[in-house]
């Protein structure tokens, strides 16, 4: 696909795509994620992803269990991304800015020459993605607004309430479980729901669990 290309469907997805490993990164369907790219093979993917159609596959490696591996294994389940911004800083980084197109599981990952990790990958499951708005009408808004109320109080966090307030269900919902403070288990969780009811099900249950708690290591709270 080329220049502003649209993505209706599975089939408009390449099904070879370059994964980046990101622990505790989650990009959702139409959110927006700024990466700030320095290590030289996440160099080589853009590059050769400004070359190609412009995506590249974000998923997070298994959560560590305190071994050390070189090429850590991955989670099934990452978001397609397509570059929308593209800067270079001077001092060999990139500053890009991926819009999450929908989710894959991955069926294999491929050996490959390239110093990046690559994979063949499957959308069909995720159909769902390409609509935008889908399933907003039965997203809980007010028990979604007020557990970010007393997580914010909690944490000192400053909202754009306007923001908020303005914004339709599918972006308010992505967008809080994107920028909320949570462990790589809860980013999957969130990752993995199957509705936008039940990613904001989650969301409201990780932060009931996260003010009973009064914050520490997020990452306990799912195992």
């Amino acid at each position: 696909m080329g220049m502003n290309a649209v993505y209706k469907g599975a089939g408009d997805c390449p099904q070879v795509i370059p994964l980046f490993p990101l622990t505790g990164a989650l990009l959702l369907p139409r959110g927006q994620m700024p990466l700030n790219i320095f290590e030289p093979r996440y160099l080589a993917m853009i590059d050769d992803a400004i070359r190609g159609d412009r995506v590249i596959g974000m998923i997070q490696p298994e959560p560590d269990d305190g071994r050390r591996v070189e090429i850590p294994p991955l989670v099934r389940v990452g978001c397609l991304g397509r570059i929308t911004q593209f800067a270079e800083t001077g001092d060999d980084r990139y500053i890009i800015s991926l819009t999450g197109i929908s989710r894959f599981r991955v069926v294999e990952e491929l050996s490959v020459v390239t110093p990046y990790r690559q994979g063949r990958v499957d959308y069909e499951p995720f159909a769902v993605d390409f609509i935008a708005r889908s399933g907003e009408e039965a997203v809980d808004r007010d028990g979604l607004l007020k557990a970010l109320r007393d997580f914010a109080k909690a944490n000192d966090l400053k909202i754009d309430w306007k923001g908020v307030h303005e914004a339709p269900n599918e972006a308010l919902v992505n967008a809080l479980a994107m920028m909320c403070p949570f462990g790589p288990r809860e980013k999957q969780a969130l990752l993995e729901a199957r509705s936008l009811k039940e990613r904001a099900e989650v969301l409201v249950a990780i932060t009931e669990i996260e003010l009973a708690r009064g914050g520490g290591d997020p990452d306990t709270t799912l195992q």
